[in-house]
C-alpha cells in the first residue's frame, strides 16, 4: 500500500474530525447541549448519526463476515432494520419519545424512563444494566475496527487497538452529545459512498452482477458439502427450516438484531434531539437509504467473497472464505479489501471503517458515560455535582472498561472466531428483553404501574443472563460457569436450544411479566401521567 496517501487520507480524515469536534465544543454551553446536543439537531445530522451509529464495524467486518458463511439469507436483517429499525422506530417509537422527552425534559433513556414511571430505582437500574452490558457491545466495535487497521497496515492489533481508543475518547469527551452527532453525519456520509464504491469495484471484479451471482449460486454443492450437515443449502438460499445454520441465523441474527434495535439506549436518544416530529419525519427516507446501502452492501460482499477467493484470487483458489480466512470470520471482510482492492480502495476504506467504528464507540461512549454519570450518580445515589464533569468521568471509565474487553476477548473465545457478530447481537438481544416491554409501556399505556416497569426490566435481564450462561452454548462454553456448577457446558447439551438466541426465550417472558404486574401495585398520580403524555394523548377532565 502507498503510505504516503493513505497518510494523506487520514491526516485529512481527522483534521474534519476535528474541525466538527471544537465546533461541537465552542456550542457546549450546559448538560442539555452536552446530553441532547440542544435538540435542534437537523433531520439529515439525526439521521446520519442514527444510522451510523447503529451500524458499526460489527456490521461491516462481523455480520459481512457472517454473510461469508450463512449467505445471502442475512439480507432479511437488511429489511427488517429498515423496516423495524427506521420506519416503526421513527413513526411509531420516536415521535411519541419526543414528544414526552420534552414533557419531562429527559435528558437520557434511563431518565427517560425514571421520570415517566416516577421512579429513580428505575432510571438507576436502566443506568447500571447499560453501563455494565454495553461495554460488550463496544469492546467488539474496537475489536472490528483495530483488526482492520492492523491487517491493512501490517501492525499488530494492540497497537492499532490504542490508537483507535485514544482518537475516539478525545473528541468524544471534548464534544459531548454535538461532537458525536456531528462527526456522525461526517462519518456516515463517508461509509455511505466507501461501500457503494465497494459494491460497484466487487462487481466489476466478478464479471458483472449477473455473472457473480451465477457464480456464487453454482457453488451450491460446495457450501453443502463443507456445511451441509448444520443445514446449509447454499449461498444465495436460505438454511433448512430448524437446521442448527436456521436457527443461528433466524434468532440470534434476524431477531436479535432486527427487534433489538428498537431499545437501544444510544438510538432512541437522537429522537430528543430534533425539534419537531416534522424533522423526524424528514429523516425517515434518509436512514432508510442509508440503513439499504450500508447494511445490505456488507452482506452481499460477504456471500461473494467466496466467489472471489474460490475462482479470482491465485492465493486461495480453491478455498471458500472461511478457509481462506483460516477460519476466523471476523477476518474474511479485511482479507477481501487487502486482496481484491486497489491500493487506492483500501486506503479510502481504511477511513470508511475507522468511521463506522468511531461513529459506533462515540454514541456508546457518551451513553455509557451518562449513565454512569447522571442516572447513577446524580439520580440514583442523589449526589450533587458538575453534571457535564460526572459525565466525562463516566465516559473516561466507560473507554478504560471497553479498550480492557477488546484486549482480551479475542484469545478468551476462541480467537475471536465470530465474536465481533455474536456480542452485537447479546447486548440488542439483552435491551429488547430488558427495555422494550417497560419502554413501549412508557410511551403507549398510560396506566402502566411501576410494578410492571420493573418486572419487564427484572424478568427480561435475568432471563437473558440464564440464557448467556447456562444455555446458549456459544456463550456458556467459553464463560464456564455451567461447567463449573454442572459439569457440562450447557444444561442443553445435546439438544437445539444451545441455538436459540436468549431473545426468544427472554423477550417474550419479560412481556407476560410486564402484563401481569401492570395492574398491580399503585396507581401513578392522573397529574403525573396528564403531565407526561402531554400533546399526546387526550384526557377528560
Amino acid at each position: 500500500m502507498s503510505m504516503p496517501l493513505l497518510t494523506t487520507v487520514v491526516l485529512v480524515y481527522l483534521f474534519i474530525v476535528g474541525f466538527l469536534t471544537i465546533k461541537a465544543y465552542r456550542s457546549t454551553n450546559n448538560a442539555a447541549d452536552y446530553m441532547l446536543a440542544g435538540r435542534e439537531i437537523h433531520p439529515f445530522v439525526m439521521a446520519m448519526s442514527y444510522g451510523a451509529t447503529f451500524i458499526s464495524t460489527s456490521a461491516i467486518i462481523g455480520f459481512g463476515g457472517a454473510a461469508a458463511v450463512f449467505g445471502m439469507s442475512l439480507l432479511w436483517l437488511t429489511f427488517l432494520t429498515i423496516f423495524v429499525g427506521i420506519f416503526i422506530a421513527f413513526v411509531f417509537f420516536g415521535r411519541r419519545t419526543r414528544i414526552m422527552g420534552l414533557n419531562i425534559n429527559a435528558h437520557t433513556f434511563p431518565e427517560f424512563l425514571g421520570i415517566r414511571f416516577n421512579s429513580r430505582g428505575i432510571q438507576g437500574l436502566t443506568g447500571g444494566l447499560i453501563f455494565l452490558a454495553m461495554p460488550l457491545y463496544a469492546s467488539v466495535v474496537l475489536m472490528g475496527g483495530a483488526k482492520f487497521v492492523a491487517q491493512i497496515l501490517s501492525t499488530d492489533y494492540n497497537a492499532a487497538l490504542f490508537f483507535l481508543t485514544i482518537i475516539i475518547a478525545i473528541y468524544v469527551i471534548m464534544g459531548g452529545l454535538k461532537g458525536v452527532m456531528y462527526t456522525d453525519a461526517f462519518q456516515g456520509s463517508i461509509m455511505f459512498c466507501g461501500m457503494l464504491a465497494l459494491l460497484c469495484i466487487t462487481y466489476y471484479k466478478l464479471g458483472g452482477v449477473i455473472e457473480a451471482h451465477e457464480q456464487l449460486t453454482s457453488m451450491k454443492d460446495i457450501a453443502i458439502a463443507i456445511f451441509g450437515a448444520k443445514g446449509h443449502t447454499g449461498w444465495t438460499s436460505f438454511p433448512t427450516l430448524g437446521s442448527p445454520y436456521w436457527l443461528v441465523v433466524v434468532t440470534t441474527i434476524i431477531l436479535g438484531v432486527g427487534i433489538g434495535v428498537l431499545a437501544q439506549p444510544q438510538l432512541i436518544v437522537r429522537f430528543m434531539t430534533v425539534k419537531s416530529n416534522r424533522e423526524l419525519n424528514r429523516a425517515v427516507l434518509i436512514g432508510g437509504v442509508f440503513i439499504m446501502v450500508a447494511v445490505g452492501v456488507a452482506f452481499v460482499i460477504g456471500a461473494l467473497s467466496n466467489v472471489f477467493f474460490y475462482y479470482h484470487d491465485p492465493a486461495t483458489t480453491g478455498k471458500i472464505a472461511l478457509l481462506a480466512a483460516d477460519k476466523n470470520v471476523a477476518q474474511i471482510i479485511p482479507l477481501y479489501i487487502s486482496h481484491a482492492m486497489p491500493q487506492w480502495f483500501t486506503a479510502i476504506f481504511m477511513v470508511t471503517l475507522l468511521s463506522a467504528a468511531m461513529s459506533t464507540l462515540s454514541s456508546q461512549f457518551h451513553a455509557m458515560g451518562t449513565s454512569l454519570g447522571r442516572d447513577i450518580y446524580e439520580k440514583a445515589l442523589g449526589l450533587s455535582g458538575n453534571s457535564v464533569l460526572i459525565t466525562k468521568i463516566g465516559i473516561l471509565f466507560a473507554i478504560l472498561i471497553s479498550y480492557f474487553l477488546a484486549w482480551g476477548l479475542p484469545a478468551f473465545f476462541e480467537g475471536g472466531t465470530a465474536i465481533i457478530a455474536r456480542g452485537t447481537a447479546i447486548f440488542f438481544g439483552i435491551c429488547a428483553a430488558a427495555f422494550l416491554p417497560m419502554y413501549f409501556g412508557a410511551i403507549y399505556i398510560p396506566r402502566m404501574s411501576k410494578a410492571g416497569a420493573y418486572a419487564s426490566f427484572i424478568t427480561g435481564t435475568l432471563v437473558s443472563v440464564f440464557w448467556i450462561f447456562f444455555i446458549h452454548e456459544k456463550e456458556a462454553k467459553p464463560l464456564m460457569l455451567c461447567k463449573t456448577l454442572f459439569g457440562v457446558d450447557s444444561l442443553a447439551s445435546g439438544t437445539l436450544w444451545t441455538l436459540v438466541d436468549p431473545l426468544v426465550i427472554a423477550l417474550p417472558a419479560s412481556i407476560i411479566a410486564t402484563l401481569i404486574f401492570s395492574r398491580m401495585g399503585s396507581k401513578l398520580p392522573q397529574a403525573h401521567i396528564k403531565a407526561c403524555f402531554h400533546n399526546i394523548l387526550y384526557f377528560k377532565k
